[in-house]
């Protein structure tokens, strides 16, 4: 069977592509030029460099080639300017699907990595329900809307084997957002936002990496599945596990207003624009950040795909701390 997987140098997609590995299938590997290829050093990967930005590129790249599955991983999570995750996560899906259709690649099933952040702050009021599939999206982030108007794409399409996934807080080795609470805990500070109660949900790489040959396998077209470890977490549940998985440095612990966040992301969104470096202190950080609610139904997907989460955050949590510290980061 082959694999193409997209975003394959990326944080998920590069724990997709060892799954495929181990598996046996012929995996090929989408990159671009640009990327590190520092977890994708097994000799049986097969490299293809895909430019999303260009359907014609694409074509000329895959004509000869077919694949069975495709899982398409890449997509940016932060940009410099809000109009750029539009280009990159949904016209860069488009242009991949339709690049696909039009060299009538036989595909068994295609599985997009969406996300739980197009649904946005749809239940915010106490007490917390779970987000339902039902839910009316309402993103409040670029990233959410483009990762939205993605899967409103994908829903025009008849007669092609789609099935999506909405992974909720995705962590584990390799990250460097969730990384950065560890790296401010090392140097004994502990940053939060907002008084009102939050509750967040998580989920381990590797449950990600279940889910998705779960949906290659099971998965009924047009299904969209949201993915969690199954838990729910206070706001300090993530640190409090760092803190002890560390050795339990001593931290002070600083909680601020959310007005004092939106004058920090707004800073860090002007400066990230004027020196041309993202930082992941921007509007959208701003956004997650406030919103108090990421509870969702994973009942669908464990009853359709038959998912099992393998990892609670405290499983998860000393994992990717052993890596951190194995891997120089610590």
């Amino acid at each position: 069977m082959n694999i193409l997987i997209t975003g394959a140098s990326g944080f998920i997609g590069s724990f997709i592509v060892e799954e495929a590995l181990k598996r046996g299938m012929e995996v090929w590997a989408a990159v671009r030029k640009t990327s590190s290829r520092k977890y994708l050093s097994d000799n049986r990967i097969n490299f293809i460099e895909l430019n999303l930005d260009s359907q014609t590129e694409m074509i000329e790249k895959m004509c000869g080639l077919q694949f069975d599955y495709v899982v398409h991983a890449a997509g940016a999570t932060k940009c410099l300017h809000a109009e750029d995750f539009h280009r990159i996560n949904t016209e860069g899906t488009k242009n991949l699907v339709m690049a696909l259709q039009r060299l009538q690649m036989p595909l068994k099933k295609f599985v997009y990595v969406s996300s739980l952040s197009v649904f946005g702050p749809v239940r915010e009021k106490q007490p917390y329900g779970e987000i339902l599939e039902t839910d009316t999206p309402q993103p409040n982030t670029a990233y959410g809307k483009s990762k939205l108007e993605s899967e409103m794409f994908l829903d025009t399409l008849t007669n092609f084997p789609c099935v999506t996934l909405r992974p909720t807080g995705v962590y584990g080795p390799r990250e460097r957002d969730y990384f950065m609470m560890a790296q401010s805990i090392r140097n004994h500070t502990d940053f939060s936002v907002g008084y009102k109660p939050q509750d967040i949900t998580f989920v381990y790489v590797l449950d990600v990496v279940q889910a998705v040959f779960l949906a290659l396998e099971h998965g009924k077209d047009g299904r969209k599945y949201f993915l969690s470890d199954g838990y729910v977490y206070s706001s300090r549940t993530f640190s409090d596990l760092l803190i002890k998985e560390m050795g339990s440095p001593w931290v002070l612990r600083i909680k601020a207003p959310i007005w004092l966040l939106r004058i920090i992301t707004f800073c860090g969104e002007y400066i990230g624009r004027m020196t041309g470096k993202i930082s992941a202190l921007n509007n959208d950080k701003y956004n997650i950040m406030k919103q108090r609610n990421w509870r969702c139904d994973i009942s669908p997907a464990e009853r359709e795909l038959g998912y099992k989460p393998q990892y609670d955050l405290e499983k998860g949590v000393a994992l990717a701390v052993k890596w951190y510290r194995e891997n120089g980061w610590l």
